[in-house]
């Protein structure tokens, strides 16, 4: 068995040491350690015995280093100094608190589920909590750090920062999409795919065949829904032409499980996306946690510009 380990000089003893021997002095070394004096000097006698050689020249009202001692200080003070920096990284790390967001269950499911993988694997020490909701939660009362909300410019508080804007185009996968996006009389033919809730703008069928010169006309059927991203989910499976939200189904859009009507100049909102803070002070890593969100929404902006939609 390799002993070595156990002919190493105890540590307390090497700290004392250096602190005598950065300071010059027992009494000073003693008061950064917050022990006393005869403990310091019981500290450096030992590490002497142990290493068979005087470290310090004591002198009247002062002391001095052997070369030994100048050696040992040399090697171990930088080490030392290592092992604080390595320490008080580790105990950083162990502050780190979790962050909690809360967006609604489609926004959750359809922008930040999907992008969640990229920013663990770049801050795996850092916890998120998602609680997605479609009540507008309290973040002060709830401890939330951060929303997404989807808004008007004039509905969110001034300190909310836009991520990315509303846009809606009828989507569908590729086998019905061939057959929908003919013309505009041919959605009629299809199952067209109702979100259930009724104070959205443009996410009603009614709303987009109104503006495209068909207010009373009649689809082949309806199939209602009460979530979004069922919606999204049934277009994707086959079940019907959907109104897509850009923003959130874009992923879609470029891999191909989804295929938009043509550029349209219907379906521009005003509504857009906002992030929200629940402290004027965030932690540290809710600081990271935001900029990565704005970041994303950066690239989403960017591909929901012309020309990028497919």
């Amino acid at each position: 068995m390799n002993k070595s380990l156990l002919n190493l000089p105890p540590l307390d003893a090497i700290r004392g040491f250096v602190a005598v021997a950065r300071r010059m002095s027992i009494t000073l070394a003693a008061n950064d350690l917050c022990l006393t004096q005869s403990a310091v000097s019981r500290q450096i006698q030992g590490l002497e015995e142990h290493l068979g050689t005087p470290l310090l020249i004591r002198k009247h009202r002062a002391i001095a280093l052997t070369d030994a001692g100048e050696q040992l200080l040399q090697l171990a003070s930088p080490w030392l100094d290592r092992l604080i920096e390595y320490s008080e990284s580790l105990r950083k790390s162990a502050q780190l608190h979790s962050v909690t967001i809360t967006a609604s269950i489609s926004v959750t499911g359809l922008w930040i589920l999907p992008r969640l993988g990229t920013f663990q694997e770049a801050h795996p020490h850092i916890d998120v909590r998602v609680s997605a909701n479609n009540r507008v939660l309290d973040l002060k009362k709830e401890d939330i750090d951060l929303a997404i909300r989807y808004a008007r410019a004039q509905d969110v508080p001034a300190n909310a920062i836009r991520l990315f804007t509303e846009k809606i185009i009828p989507v569908a996968n590729k086998k019905v999409a061939a057959r929908a996006f003919k013309n505009p009389k041919a959605l009629l033919n299809e199952v067209l795919l109702e979100l259930d809730e009724r104070a959205l703008p443009w996410l009603r069928w009614s709303d987009w065949l109104t503006a495209t010169g068909l207010p009373h006309a009649k689809p082949k059927a309806y199939l209602h829904l009460n979530q979004y991203d069922q919606v999204i989910h049934a277009a994707i499976e086959g079940h019907g032409v959907a109104l897509g939200r850009v923003a959130l189904v874009q992923p879609m859009l470029k891999d191909g499980r989804l295929v938009a009507l043509g550029d349209s100049s219907l379906g521009n909102s005003d509504y857009a996306y906002w992030l929200m803070e629940g402290s004027s002070s965030p932690r540290a890593e809710v600081q990271v946690f935001r900029n990565w969100i704005i970041a994303e929404a950066g690239l989403n902006e960017h591909q929901l510009e012309p020309g990028n939609l497919t």
